[in-house]
């Protein structure tokens, strides 16, 4: 701050305006350097464009599409009155609880585009879900459509009126296991797809036990998710 120099008052008084004489005279506030605009300003990490482009192609929509398709697919059976699968192994609570865990679970590790840890578990996953809608095909009557793509004629019990939506539900499903197969699982890690797809044999038998027991339990039980067998 400056120092105001001695003047001579009125009075032949040497001093300050209004202030002992070598007295430290605060600086006005208009004198005071103003600083520059924004006073407050947060910093943000800069991410360059490349590493934001990396995490991009680094996801795996495909991979989290089989898992919804997946979901959506047990329920438009359990809600069409089927029943739901595996409940005939486990019981509906705990078919549902495996379901309702292991899918967001599935989808969790899908979002983890850069960790190639679980290209094996999602490639296994993948081809099981392929294979599941091998097992409709295989079970289950069908013809090729005007643009030669297979659909089911006849289906688990379910009405003709949902058969449109149920075949477009396996087409979209059986894409989406295919592309998440090719293009989000590392070329090492394409094998494992083959694990879930020898599962065919397996899935195919647990179906047709599944049926024959939604018969009976539609008889012998009558509940809202057996309906569709009555």
């Amino acid at each position: 701050m400056p120092i105001v120099p001695p003047y001579a008052g009125r009075m032949g008084h040497i001093g300050t305006r209004g202030h002992a004489e070598g007295e430290v005279v605060p600086t006005p506030p208009t004198c005071r350097e103003v600083p520059s605009w924004p006073r407050h300003s947060r910093r943000y990490p800069m991410t360059s464009m490349a590493s934001r482009q990396d995490r991009v192609k680094m996801r795996r929509p495909w991979t989290t599409a089989t898992a919804v398709l997946t979901a959506a697919h047990h329920g438009f059976e359990l809600s069409s009155g089927v029943g739901l699968v595996l409940q005939p192994e486990l019981g509906l609570g705990f078919a549902g609880a495996l379901w309702g865990t292991g899918i967001p679970a599935w989808i969790r590790i899908a979002a983890k585009g850069d960790d190639t840890r679980w290209d094996p578990f999602l490639a296994a996953w993948s081809g099981a879900a392929l294979a599941g809608v091998v097992v409709h095909f295989s079970l289950w009557p069908w013809r090729h459509n005007k643009l030669g793509i297979p659909v089911l004629t006849e289906a688990e019990g379910l009405p003709s009126s949902s058969l449109p939506a149920y075949n477009a539900l396996l087409h979209v499903w059986a894409a989406a296991s295919t592309l998440s197969i090719i293009r989000e699982v590392r070329p090492g890690s394409r094998r494992w797809a083959l694990v879930g797809l020898a599962t065919v044999p397996l899935l195919r038998r647990s179906a047709q036990h599944h049926f024959s027991w939604l018969k009976q339990e539609a008889l012998t039980n009558p509940a809202w998710w057996n309906r569709g067998a009555a």
